[in-house]
């Protein structure tokens, strides 16, 4: 198929424009065969840029350049119309503007190098709650990893039809190959201050210029699942969310849906993949990353996993915290910026077992192994942002129905940070209002290890639903839009069919505690089964909570603790009580430091909750 064959008059017409600007040497529209996917990635081996894999049948691993390793929040932009519209936690630049700078930047930048067209759906294809677009791209590595991540290729054309909606996604490496230049097996991408990561929401346009890795070449992915789908979602009246969906099954076959939201380093993808310690019960894997909600004919709620692959963090993945993530990688997976063994292996810091011999490290280098699975900060192996990229259906507890068309309903959502005080191991909202102020509080406290900042240490940052970075307009707007589907389904009579909304954390310290490994006073991992088995009765309307100033939450021996280490089971009351002087600390850097970012556009009912949070606090 070429560009001549497309049927669809606005993408023909669009590619062409983008061929002309960025003139590439040739231009091939991919299909998303098995052939085609070998082809290319014998031209990233042949290249330099890709290692074949001996102990992972067709899997590979590549190496960025240092300078293009992760999402550049700085180089991301949302590009409204009107600065308001993007909101004070959105980094914006006027349209005119931005499109002029990097028309420039596009001129010519595909010189030496093919343009692949790839025509995507995120969600299964056909579902009502799923969307389409086209990417344009330079590089190889995208198309290989968006044949992974998206149902992309041949079969998506009939989706479109002849003038059927689409996003269109433009993005280059922004290295052109002038003068019959090579890469030379060097990771090709522009510096970071040409780099922009842009989205226009009015247009549904992304522009990607200047970086090859992941979230921001991966147009599908963030670009389009969350930053431009948030924005239709609010148009169209229904949910994108930075959230994992689980299919959660009691002892007695009974099955309900999870979403949940947290933000990174908290576990979210182990949770998605969890297994249970608690016997009888299964948790099986819907999607580890985003979730589209619909509302269905009957009232419920829908959700589906608009992605076809995981693209997960490397490090810290063991057989200990996610045995399942290591086995979908196993094959037919994308690796990037781990270590190499000498037996052709990838290793990583966290893995569970220290390596062998010599590794190659993430930049090239090759060194002898520690004597152990850690390495010290700045001197890692593998990034700390490595990633692999492996289908879904790869994952031994993927759901038999996590591609349903019509999506699964949700009975549960879930918020969740990393906080080692104040916030207990699970409370519930009193209702839906109740339940958006617990996403927009949500907050990881910050570190020494994850900051040089010293002055920072001990301070709340705060990730709104999980998804500060990842919202394509006003965050004010964002929560106001979460009310509103609660006020809609109330007028239509179906609140009551709304998810349960619970707030869940899993990090809480006494650092004094010896017998506690890390201090941490709940084992987590396959442990917060015992957790979601109390939220599964609460969604059936259990009696088994106790009201507080804070919500509700587990009656004494509501939790099945079967099993459970003792040194744990001596840390429920303390995980399980409100602290009042933490939670009326809270809400003092919620109203003077978290609150008044948002201004005008911060809906009344959340400082409604906010006021009455802290009355009930004050009569405790």
């Amino acid at each position: 198929m070429t560009v001549n064959d497309i049927k669809h008059a606005r993408i023909k017409a669009w590619i062409e424009e983008c061929v002309k600007m960025c003139e590439p040497d040739n231009v091939v529209v991919c299909d998303g065969s098995t052939a085609e996917y070998d082809r290319l990635m014998k031209k990233c081996v042949d290249a330099g840029l890709a290692t074949p894999l001996a102990k992972k049948p067709n899997s590979f691993l590549f190496r960025s350049l240092p300078s293009d390793v992760a999402r550049v929040e700085s180089r991301t932009f949302i590009s409204s119309v009107k600065e308001e519209y993007a909101g004070p936690t959105n980094h914006w630049i006027d349209p005119k503007e931005l499109k002029a700078t990097m028309k420039g930047l596009y001129t010519g930048c595909m010189h030496g190098r093919t343009m692949y067209v790839i025509p995507f759906c995120m969600g299964p294809l056909g579902s009502p709650i799923a969307k389409y677009g086209v990417e344009l791209t330079d590089s190889e590595y995208v198309v290989l990893n968006m044949d992974i991540m998206t149902r992309a290729g041949e079969k998506v054309w009939e989706y479109f039809g002849t003038d059927g909606d689409f996003v269109p996604c433009l993005h280059s490496v922004g290295k052109p190959l002038n003068n019959g230049e090579k890469d030379n097996g060097v990771w090709p991408c522009a510096d970071v201050e040409h780099k922009y990561i842009s989205h226009f929401p009015e247009e549904r346009l992304i522009w990607s210029y200047g970086s090859g890795y992941g979230g921001n070449a991966l147009l599908g992915k963030k670009c389009f699942a969350l930053r431009i789908a948030t924005v239709i979602a609010r148009e169209e009246g229904w949910l994108a969310e930075h959230m994992l969906i689980l299919k959660l099954t009691n002892p007695e076959g009974e099955v309900k849906y999870v979403t949940g939201a947290f933000p990174s380093a908290c576990g979210k993808t182990n949770l998605a993949m969890l297994i249970p310690t608690i016997p009888g019960w299964k948790v099986e894997t819907v999607g580890d990353d985003i979730a589209w909600m619909k509302f269905g004919k009957d009232g419920r709620l829908y959700a589906i996993n608009p992605e076809a692959g995981f693209f997960g963090v490397a490090p810290g993945t063991s057989a200990q915290s996610n045995k399942n993530a290591l086995e979908a990688a196993s094959k037919n997976t994308i690796f990037t910026n781990c270590a190499l063994t000498e037996d052709g292996d990838v290793w990583w810091e966290g893995i569970g077992y220290p390596a062998k011999g010599k590794l190659v490290d993430w930049k090239g280098n090759t060194r002898d192994a520690l004597p152990k699975d850690k390495s010290p900060k700045g001197e890692e192996f593998a990034h700390p942002n490595a990633r692999f990229t492996a289908p879904a259906k790869q994952c031994p507890c993927i759901a038999s129905d996590w591609e349903s068309p019509e999506g699964v309903p949700i009975s549960a959502i879930l918020f969740g940070g990393r906080r080692p005080s104040t916030i207990p191991l699970v409370h519930q909202s009193r209702d839906w209002n109740h339940g958006v102020f617990l996403g927009s509080i949500v907050g990881s406290e910050i570190t020494a290890a994850s900051t040089i900042d010293a002055s920072q240490v001990g301070k709340i940052r705060r990730d709104p639903f999980a998804i500060l970075p990842f919202c394509g307009y006003n965050m004010g707007d964002y929560f106001q839009h979460w009310i509103d589907v609660g006020a809609a389904a109330a007028k239509r009579g179906e609140e009551d069919k709304l998810p349960k909304i619970f707030y869940v954390n899993w990090f809480r310290k006494d650092e004094d505690n010896k017998d506690l490994p890390g201090g941490f006073m709940w084992p987590g991992y396959g442990d917060n089964s015992r957790v979601l088995a109390w939220i599964f009765d609460r969604c059936d309307g259990k009696d088994n909570y106790v009201d507080t100033p804070i919500g509700f939450m587990p009656k004494d021996d509501a939790l099945n603790l079967d099993g459970l280490d003792d040194v744990y089971k001596a840390q429920i009351p303390a995980i399980t009580a409100v602290d009042k002087e933490g939670w009326l600390k809270e809400c003092k850097d919620i109203r003077e430091n978290h609150y008044p970012k948002f201004g005008k556009h911060l809906p009344k009912e959340l400082s409604e909750c906010l006021d009455d949070l802290e009355s009930r606090l004050n009569k405790a």
